[in-house]
């Protein structure tokens, strides 16, 4: 089973996202024991660009203190880690090679969202789903917009490279947007850039819940 699992490209695209998984908790984990109060700014920075997005990582660590030099590349690395996890785990998935149960909600959503963005996405190709990942919308980005290269039928390798390269753009504007909001922040308040931290968390806790009230609104109507 994990010689199937890993045969195929998107396998190899899984097991090379789990090994830089591996080095970078490696990191952490050696980070902690030596320095642990410089490491925590760094961890809770992967944790708000995971949970909540690149905005609320990236603000964080620009309110820290951190440079574009610390925040752009662990960003980068963390959305690269995420296409090259979880893109591969819902296409094996689809082939019935692996099946992870606490994961099947979170596949649910995001093969969701994928089909109500697949339609446009189809009609303008790789400039399409390059557009799709770079926009700053609500379940956009890009795991989802992978995922949307895949139902649309793009080669593995052609998906990754479109998908990786517009999130690479995308992160590099928004660490200009972002450092220039913190030094303005900065200039009202010391405390004013972490309030910006919480306005984008806040922002983004609003329109879960609004995209998930949609999603059983939507449900109720189809049942």
């Amino acid at each position: 089973m994990n010689q199937t699992l890993f045969a195929s490209t998107e396998g190899r695209m899984l097991g090379f996202g789990l090994a830089l998984t591996g080095l970078m908790l490696l990191a952490f984990g050696v980070g902690w024991h030596l320095y642990p109060d410089r490491i925590l700014p760094y961890a809770i920075m992967t944790g708000l660009n995971l949970i909540i997005g690149r905005e609320a990582g990236m603000s964080f660590g620009y309110a820290s203190g951190f440079g574009h030099a610390q925040v752009v590349p662990l960003n980068i690395l963390i959305e690269t880690i995420q296409v090259l996890v979880i893109y591969p785990l819902f296409v094996q998935s689809t082939r019935h090679l692996i099946r992870l149960r606490t994961l099947e909600p979170f596949i649910t959503r995001i093969h969701r969202a994928a089909e109500s963005g697949g339609g446009v996405v189809r009609k303008f190709g790789i400039a399409g789903l390059f557009v799709f990942v770079f926009a700053p919308f609500w379940m956009t980005g890009p795991v989802v917009g992978a995922i949307v290269g895949f139902l649309i039928g793009l080669r593995p390798w052609v998906n990754l490279a479109v998908v990786l390269v517009s999130t690479y753009i995308a992160i590099g504007i928004w660490a200009l947007l972002l450092n220039e909001l913190n030094v303005w922040a900065s200039t009202v308040n010391h405390y004013a850039p972490y309030a910006l931290v919480l306005a984008i968390v806040l922002i983004a806790a609003v329109m879960h819940l609004l995209s998930r009230r949609r999603g059983r609104l939507a449900k109720n109507v189809t049942s």
